[in-house]
């Protein structure tokens, strides 16, 4: 199995580059996604959330909007729920790759903003960083969530800075792309690269 990882801030198209992997074949692995997921039915992991944010349920079910706005206002905070949520989202992962694996599929992509910081890297044998200026990626935060020009900002702030990206990861692919259609054709071309680079060495 080859694992592509795909990391980078909010707003810059990491969504784009791994709808271009599905394209190509390869199993697509949203973290935020799956994070959600969780979020309704692991009752662990939900248990765990409770037990150390207060007021964040709703009729006994996680709240988004209040859990993003207590980790969204306090990096402590955010750190302490990543802790928490890092160990299950792998954990899914691990049971999604395999399952695929068994199917006969050999590429797998895997979509996460901290995906270095969590350690998931570790399992990708590629990673790539995408980047976008800062204006577009604001511009595209509060088309897609609704938020104010200052609380995409405030996202934007409490992530890591495009600089750790360009230093950790083995390519950077910068969206400097109007439309997410021109985007996606360019990762198709470079994820397709890759994957046939990759099918010459087997």
């Amino acid at each position: 199995m080859y694992i592509i990882g795909i990391t980078g801030g909010t707003g810059a198209g990491k969504s784009t580059a791994l709808k271009a992997l599905k394209s190509l074949g390869a199993l697509a692995l949203d973290c935020d996604e799956i994070y959600h997921d969780l979020l309704l039915n692991c009752t662990e992991m939900i248990s765990e959330i409770n037990a150390k944010f207060e007021d964040v349920s709703t009729d006994g079910k996680i709240d988004r909007k209040k859990l993003s706005e207590v980790v969204w206002n306090d990096p402590i905070s955010l750190q302490e729920l990543n802790s928490i949520t890092h160990k299950y989202v792998e954990q899914d992962l691990k049971r999604r790759i395999g399952e695929f694996e068994k199917l006969g599929g050999t590429v797998a992509a895997i979509d996460a903003i901290a995906l270095i910081e969590s350690g998931q890297s570790d399992n990708c044998n590629f990673i790539v960083g995408i980047i976008a200026p800062q204006e577009m990626r604001i511009a595209r935060i509060v088309s897609r969530d609704g938020l104010t020009v200052e609380q995409a900002q405030k996202r934007i702030d409490a992530q890591q800075p495009e600089s750790f990206f360009v230093d950790s990861c083995d390519q950077i692919l910068e969206n400097i792309y109007d439309s997410q259609a021109m985007f996606e054709d360019k990762c198709i071309e470079f994820f397709n690269t890759i994957i046939l680079s990759e099918e010459k060495q087997l």
